[in-house]
């Protein structure tokens, strides 16, 4: 199964962990691992590559994992930009747990 959790402060999201496999086919042809990766990997392009922030990255292809945290002292279109990103990101994997509830969980901690 795959777990995203969602880091939280003060009703803001400070980053998230995703770890595991989702088990629902084969490595290479598991279209809810390719979904939750793709999803990740966007929003950390947008928030690193394109809105140029120093987000901390962390992956590890063994363990299935990629975490990232956002930096602090954002400036305020920064945060908001940010929150809407990640905020987006919950929902769209809180979905996919909806149609994939045995290969995939989403955590707020």
């Amino acid at each position: 199964m795959t777990t995203i959790s969602f880091r939280t402060e003060n009703g803001r999201i400070t980053g998230f962990e995703c770890r595991g496999h989702s088990g629902f086919g084969c490595e290479g042809q598991d279209i809810v691992c390719a979904a939750v990766t793709s999803a990740v990997r966007l929003v950390e392009c947008a928030l690193g590559d394109v809105m140029g922030l120093k987000v901390h990255v962390k992956t590890d292809a063994e363990q299935a994992l990629i975490s990232l945290r956002l930096p602090g002292g954002l400036a305020p279109e920064e945060e908001e930009t940010s929150q809407t990103l990640l905020s987006a990101l919950m929902v769209y994997l809180a979905g996919l747990r909806e149609e994939y509830p045995d290969n995939i969980d989403v955590l707020e901690v």
